[in-house]
């Protein structure tokens, strides 16, 4: 029992301080871009249904799709909209948090720079290298298959989560070379693209979008590794644990 409260605890700590660490930093750098782009989308017109939380820490891609249904309920811009943002952060900050408590009890890694190590990998795996094929995208930007998009998202977030702990875990050359194999998979097999790059969205701000949205998130998954490994530290559990 006390096992799974160390986790719980830990992952509530940390996730709430990096969601709305998160949250605030989109406020500041990320959600000026899409209400920018917005202005370009249909001509002019801006969609309110587009989801806003695209570059959220798990859905680069997944939640990259400009095919959505029009009469979607979506909150309302301002208040509501920045509250449903935080809450969202939040959640995924915990159950991601958690991931990482449950790997640090398992592996009794309780030292903050271990704890930044691991965040940092979490960031390769569900950011950086799926953004290397689907980078982040800002409405009104041509997009392929939804679908495609989101099975290829998904397929090089968990081949490179293997790869790394291929490559880190086991001492063996052979699961290191095997772990490098798995992350280079995906791009090798090549991620879905629309047949047409017309856009009027300013190149300029799409690569502006994608820079905020990927240092966002990095910050996140720092904050995250960070507060996690600290908060297990100092469990009764793990107190007196030495960091492999």
């Amino acid at each position: 029992m006390a096992f799974f409260k160390s986790i719980l605890i830990s992952a509530l700590i940390a996730g709430i301080v990096a969601g709305v660490g998160l949250t605030a930093m989109q406020t500041l750098k990320v959600y000026p871009l899409i209400f920018a782009a917005e202005a370009f989308e249909d001509g002019g017109q801006p969609q309110a249904a587009h989801d806003h939380h695209q570059e959220s820490t798990a859905g680069n891609a997944a939640e990259s799709g400009h095919h959505h249904d029009e009469a979607a309920w979506m909150p309302a811009d301002g208040g509501e909209r920045l509250f449903f943002s935080l809450l969202s952060n939040v959640l995924m900050g915990v159950a991601l948090g958690m991931i990482l408590a449950a790997v640090f009890a398992l592996r009794q890694v309780v030292n903050w720079r271990h704890g930044v190590i691991w965040g940092l990998a979490g960031f390769i795996a569900l950011n950086l290298a799926p953004a290397m094929g689907v980078p982040p995208e800002l409405p009104g930007m041509p997009a392929g298959d939804l679908l495609a998009r989101q099975t290829w998202w998904l397929s090089t977030a968990l081949l490179t989560a293997g790869g790394i702990a291929l490559i880190f875990l086991p001492s063996s050359l052979i699961w290191r070379v095997a772990g490098i194999a798995l992350i280079a998979l995906p791009h090798i097999y090549g991620a879905p693209h629309p047949h047409s790059m017309e856009s009027a969205v300013p190149a300029v701000l799409a690569a502006d979008f994608a820079t905020a949205s990927l240092a966002t998130n990095l910050i996140f998954w720092t904050i995250l590794g960070l507060l996690t490994a600290e908060a297990m530290a100092r469990m009764p559990r793990n107190r007196h644990s030495e960091a492999l």
